[in-house]
């Protein structure tokens, strides 16, 4: 059994190498074993529950925890939308819904709408936490499936040049991955984004004290022939607080086929999805594609961390 020293996981920045490599062997032993009918794992979690806890709509997220935990035989306590459907709509408090689920689950994946809830979550919590959103904040078990689907295509995260497009200010999944990237060597990251979308200083100063070289850019055209990785994102209308910044935003990257020509043959395109307009659909079938195999790749990612925290000491 692995060594996985985390009780709970609420953002990137409690991973260094050696977790991350834990975590990366035990998803490939997963990937194994799906493959394999789930002879070694199928079983591994019988009679654990998980409580999936969503204050805001999932598709990706939500369905690949929930199916994770059946494939390892355990069982999911669910709501459609917490926010709406659970107590919090009578006003119930995130401590004391944390403190009930306590009582009918052995690990909680919760999304939430508020940057920072999942750690506040965990501080109360006698289970484990998993945090699958928290608004502008983080989504780390994104970013671990985004990891495990660069070193899948390049063997090793090194020595890699990544763009990052489109909403960097309020997207969470390219804020997880950025403090992720750190912990490789040769890394440099290109953030592409309108100015009203550019990534907050927070990261940008995280990534000067990790000696991670970064720049900023407008011009997508311009970036695509240096980079291996393009990591697209959706402009977030449902994040926006100034009006008419959505607007200035919108539609501002689209990568068509045409912009895809562009790149080096071995760049992998990749996506956290849902996307909206910002990779045209006849991309889908050039083998620099990568969103959906990241997708998938999120079933075995989850099922790893569900499997350490709920077995490893």
């Amino acid at each position: 059994m692995a060594e996985f020293p985390l009780k709970h996981v609420y953002e990137a920045q409690q991973f260094d190498r050696n977790l991350l490599d834990t975590v990366f062997q035990v998803a490939n032993d997963m990937k194994q074993d799906m493959a394999d009918g789930g002879k070694r794992y199928g079983r591994a979690l019988n009679n654990k529950i998980m409580a999936s806890l969503f204050y805001e709509p999932s598709t990706r997220t939500r369905f690949s925890f929930e199916a994770a935990m059946l494939r390892l035989g355990g069982n999911i306590i669910t709501t459609e939308n917490a926010r709406e459907f659970s107590s919090a709509a009578k006003g119930e408090s995130l401590y004391d819904s944390t403190r009930i689920m306590n009582g009918y689950a052995d690990i909680i994946v919760m999304r939430h709408h508020e940057a920072g809830s999942a750690e506040k979550a965990a501080r109360v919590s006698t289970v484990p936490v998993i945090n699958a959103g928290d608004g502008a904040g983080q989504h780390p078990t994104q970013a671990l499936l985004d990891l495990f689907t660069i070193k899948d295509h390049f063997s090793e995260i090194s020595n890699l040049k990544v763009a990052m497009v489109g909403d960097l200010k309020y997207g969470r999944t390219v804020r997880s991955l950025s403090y992720l990237l750190t912990k490789y060597s040769g890394i440099k990251i290109f953030y592409v984004s309108p100015p009203v979308c550019r990534m907050e200083s927070d990261i940008k100063d995280y990534l000067v004290k990790e000696g991670v070289p970064w720049v900023e850019e407008t011009d997508l055209d311009a970036v695509l022939p240096q980079v291996d990785c393009v990591y697209m994102t959706r402009i977030q209308r449902e994040r926006f607080i100034v009006p008419g910044d959505y607007d200035e935003a919108a539609g501002k990257y689209i990568l068509t086929i045409e912009k895809v020509r562009r790149m080096k043959p071995e760049t992998i395109i990749m996506h956290p999805l849902p996307r909206l307009d910002e990779i045209s659909q006849e991309v889908d079938d050039d083998p620099r594609a990568y969103y959906f195999e990241q997708a998938r790749n999120g079933l075995y990612i989850r099922m790893a961390l569900l499997y350490l925290l709920l077995t490893a000491g």
